[in-house]
């Protein structure tokens, strides 16, 4: 029963130390990638959202599993066990969803690429997050600088192309575009690079860390189970 009790600890510890790592994750992107994800045409809610609610959510209950275990409260471990098994359904539901919509994602963050070349110039915050997007991937339009030519700015500028796509901004040729000095790469393809080469990595974490709560569930389980059990034996012996 002690050990019991100590593996359902030490797991619940465990549990709250990866909630506060998805939490921490999830106020680093909003801070640093929020202004990213303003490109994309997808309503769904953003992936630092969901890891900031997931993650505090995770905390709360990591912390009330290690009481519930250490005090041996049967209704809280009731409670645990329903959440560790709603959280591994969901965790499971991420990491197929994950490896399921790449290309949907994919897609919309481009239709999110073409809708901020055309309203550049009209949406300050949408250009500001196209601006630092083609700055920090070294990118320059949707497939490449060419998109910039047929744009309402682009056309307003005399087929000018923003000083994000400059490598330099000495020896920048804007109009006409002189591609020695302008970056190569539309972002779209560098952006679903990433994708490609990192999504799988993702949705495999995910699913691994849904497989490994049954562990916890498993243990939850168990030493509810042996409670009232023990409970009934002491009863007879009084």
């Amino acid at each position: 029963m002690t050990m019991l009790k100590l593996s359902l600890m030490a797991f619940s510890i465990v549990f709250w130390a990866a909630g506060l790592t998805m939490f921490i994750i999830g106020l680093w992107a909003t801070v640093f990638l929020g202004s990213y994800l303003e490109l994309s045409a997808n309503s769904s809610p953003s992936a630092p959202a969901i890891l900031l609610a997931t993650g505090a959510v995770v905390i709360i209950w990591g912390f009330l599993g290690c009481f519930g275990a250490a005090t041996e409260h049967r209704g809280l471990l009731r409670a645990y066990i329903a959440f560790l098994t709603t959280v591994t359904a969901a965790g499971l539901a991420a990491g197929l969803s994950a490896l399921l919509y790449r290309q949907n994602i994919a897609q919309g963050f481009q239709e999110g690429l073409h809708q901020a070349l055309l309203t550049y110039g009209k949406d300050e915050g949408m250009a500001d997050a196209l601006d630092a997007l083609q700055r920090s991937l070294s990118c320059c339009g949707v497939q490449s600088y060419r998109d910039w030519l047929t744009t309402p700015w682009g056309l307003e500028q005399n087929g000018s192309v923003p000083f994000s796509c400059c490598q330099a901004r000495q020896g920048c040729h804007r109009s006409p575009p002189d591609t020695r000095g302008l970056h190569h790469d539309g972002c779209f393809p560098k952006v679903l690079a990433f994708l490609s080469s990192n999504m799988f990595y993702i949705a495999t974490a995910a699913l691994g860390l849904a497989l490994l709560q049954l562990i916890g569930i498993v243990l939850a389980c168990l030493l509810a189970a042996r409670i009232p059990a023990r409970l009934m034996g002491i009863a007879t012996l009084h």
